[in-house]
């Protein structure tokens, strides 16, 4: 049974039930990406959402519920979800950004264009950015700011390592059940999970229960993992000249608040606020707090406020 989203009022957070969005579909790089439009279809300026490693476009929803009226654009990422994987390709961080760029491409965005990456999304958008992709500015949640074998659980990052090993060396149907067990799914979510009130903490089980496991195949959620664990966002930092808000967690077991304070100094223009009593789940355990921030740096004078510009002062939700 689907739990539902429990925001208290008292919490500040987003509404039980996100904007639902308009499921379309478009051919990029050979294959078929789906990807979910929400807010305002005629909308000159967008929001492209990139999500993390093993979810799919539900993760950020609740984010995503308090930017409209603005237009959100939400794939799943090729091979996630219900994407299909890029054919004849391997699913490392260069076809996923070629991938990224292609797809905002295609959506002939008439003014202007957002990235906003989590996670492992976070190293696909800046490395998209960096090289080929034109945007105005990028926006990056619980960005993966140094390796992850190097961060304050690498001992965990190293199980998991062994974990989608073993997943790669069995023979394929117990690789391919091995790497959608339901136990290790929910190790993984009790592991990352910060919160202590147990309505949240059930429903983020619930979240991963349902959206963490659905990949094409072995094959890509393995290559994907390489990318996830082989590369992160201060590689291109550098290269990215574009305005950029990084949104970072002060409970985060992947990358240290030191680390995101380097990564911030690498880049020509970025803005770093971290949020106290969480961890990698932003987008789930505070997502109100997020969305403020995103709001906030949208409206700046020299991006402008028309993303938001039907929306009524200070309103946050839908």
């Amino acid at each position: 049974m689907t739990q539902p989203a429990p925001y208290p009022s008292s919490h500040h957070q987003a509404p039980p039930q996100p904007t639902t969005g308009v499921r379309r579909q478009t051919r990029v790089l050979g294959s078929r990406t789906y990807y979910w439009q929400y807010g305002d279809p005629d909308a000159s300026d967008a929001i492209v959402v990139v999500h993390g490693f093993r979810g799919d476009h539900h993760g950020l929803e609740q984010v995503i519920a308090q930017l409209a009226p603005a237009r959100i654009i939400a794939p799943d990422l090729p091979g996630f979800g219900e994407s299909e994987p890029l054919p004849g390709r391997t699913h490392d961080l260069g076809a996923y950004a070629t991938w990224l760029t292609a797809l905002v491409e295609s959506m002939a965005i008439r003014g202007r264009v957002t990235v906003l990456g989590h996670s492992f999304g976070s190293i696909v958008a800046s490395a998209a950015v960096s090289s080929h992709l034109t945007v105005d500015s990028l926006v990056l949640i619980n960005p993966i700011a140094a390796p992850a074998l190097r961060g304050p659980r690498g001992v965990l990052t190293r199980l998991a390592v062994f974990y989608y090993w073993l997943g790669a060396i069995l023979p394929p149907k117990l690789g391919f059940a091995l790497l959608k067990n339901r136990v290790i799914v929910r190790v993984t979510s009790l592991a990352m999970v910060k919160t202590r009130v147990p309505a949240l903490r059930r429903w983020i089980h619930d979240q991963h229960d349902r959206y963490f496991s659905a990949f094409a195949s072995r094959e890509v959620v393995l290559e994907s993992f390489r990318a996830s664990i082989g590369n992160d966002v201060s590689e291109f930092a550098g290269q990215i000249t574009v305005p950029t808000l990084l949104i970072a967690a002060e409970r985060d077991d992947i990358t240290t608040v030191a680390k995101q304070r380097e990564l911030a100094r690498l880049f020509p223009d970025a803005t770093l606020h971290v949020i106290d009593g969480v961890g990698h789940l932003i987008h789930y355990e505070t997502p109100a707090a997020a969305a403020a921030l995103i709001r906030t740096f949208l409206s700046e004078p020299r991006l402008g406020a028309s993303y938001f510009a039907a929306a009524a002062p200070g309103e946050g939700g839908r």
